[in-house]
């Protein structure tokens, strides 16, 4: 099933390709499908009672990060894959009966989407398509924002979101597993932000290993990211993060200390963790906490507005396999009072075999949520229907 996606996948790529080359507007080749076609085996996924999930979008090789146009058109970046897609619902049914292969990209992982225009971050650079979705047959050249930030592969993908201060948040992974490496650059192991024209860039958050995927409280406005932890210390050390931003500026710990507590073995001595902010939730060691978001939909049960909800994408070098699933935080008073699972099964702990790794999270407005998953090549949404009292 794998292969025949990356064969379909490299079939609408070439058809992207000439169709640029030749100036002439994309056409029905482009299509994938007319809707999902999916073998996933979604019986085994493991939700609350009252819960359903189905397949969206299926056979978009790579699918990551997310971003929603105004008229509906969902935007999908990839990393590995180099592609962008735009998926569409045309008879809005909730199933994709559209898909096109837009761009392709050097490592387009970042996507946002902003007064008509889609924006997607390379790892060095960022483009800006203006008046995408009335041009979706006839990708207008991008626009060049910036091309500056640093260009290593290592940590450098990008996740991008335009925040309620209207500017634009990247982050800068740092170039390894762990390093000091802002004395090569200080952008490095930080979240930046700049105005939408590139201009006024500036450092937000400091400290930061490498966060792909970052939100904002819809009460406080304040920044909220997942960062993930280091490697090579043990199954179960350190953890990932889930941290907050309650002024700019702060230092939230790395290289020098991990989890708030735990001196790192090369870097520890250097500056006690008593430096630092520590995080507003410890999550698994290596469960690679990548999109978060905030409840703020009325057809989820009422008590999931109090939680963060996180796309765990899953640990690649544990002697047994933790994550693939989507995690809640349960917050009051703005801190972190319960860290639990809301759905996984994508993950069979007993022959440590997956068939899907969530990446981020999108609430459409209806209030169900959509899941990208960049290992099952799909797009998943999740409803309720059950009988308790939807969130006001």
């Amino acid at each position: 099933m794998k292969t025949t996606r990356i064969f379909t996948g490299l079939l609408l790529l070439v058809a992207c390709i000439a169709c640029k080359e030749s100036k002439k507007p994309a056409t029905e080749e482009t299509v994938q499908y007319d809707e999902p076609q999916s073998t996933l085996p979604l019986d085994r996924l493991n939700l609350p009672e009252g819960f359903s999930i189905e397949v969206f979008a299926d056979g978009i090789d790579g699918a990551r990060s997310m971003a929603m146009g105004d008229d509906g058109t969902l935007f999908v970046s990839t990393r590995t894959e180099n592609l962008v897609y735009a998926v569409q619902d045309r008879d809005n049914d909730f199933k994709a009966d559209r898909i096109m292969v837009l761009d392709s990209l050097e490592v387009p992982n970042g996507i946002a989407y902003r007064k008509g225009s889609l924006y997607v971050a390379e790892v060095g650079r960022l483009l800006r398509y203006d008046a995408i979705e009335k041009n979706l047959d006839s990708v207008p050249e991008p626009v060049v924002v910036y091309d500056d930030y640093p260009t290593e592969f290592h940590h450098g993908w990008k996740y991008i979101a335009f925040g309620p201060d209207d500017k634009l948040y990247v982050p800068v992974g740092a170039p390894c597993n762990i390093c000091d490496s802002t004395v090569v650059d200080k952008r490095y192991a930080t979240i930046t932000r700049m105005d939408v024209d590139g201009s006024n860039r500036e450092i937000v958050a400091h400290g930061v290993r490498n966060s792909v995927g970052f939100t904002w409280h819809p009460e406080t406005k304040e920044l909220w990211f997942t960062d993930n932890g280091r490697d090579l210390m043990g199954d179960d050390v350190p953890p990932c993060e889930l941290n907050r931003v309650s002024k700019d500026g702060q230092h939230f710990g790395y290289p020098f200390c991990h989890g708030g507590d735990i001196a790192d073995p090369e870097y520890g001595k250097l500056r006690p963790c008593s430096e630092f902010v520590p995080p507003v939730q410890r999550l698994g060691a290596h469960v690679a906490p990548l999109g978060v978001k905030f409840y703020t939909g009325k057809s989820f049960p009422k008590q999931y507005g109090d939680y963060a909800f996180i796309a765990e994408h899953g640990s690649w070098n544990r002697s047994k396999k933790v994550g693939y699933k989507i995690s809640l935080v349960k917050l009051k008073d703005n801190e972190a009072v319960a860290y639990e699972t809301f759905i996984d099964g994508w993950l069979d702990d007993e022959s440590q075999e997956a068939f899907g790794r969530p990446v981020d999270i999108l609430f459409m407005k209806d209030g169900s949520m959509l899941i990208s998953d960049d290992y099952g090549d799909a797009i998943y949404r999740v409803t309720y229907t059950g009988n308790a009292l939807a969130a006001n």
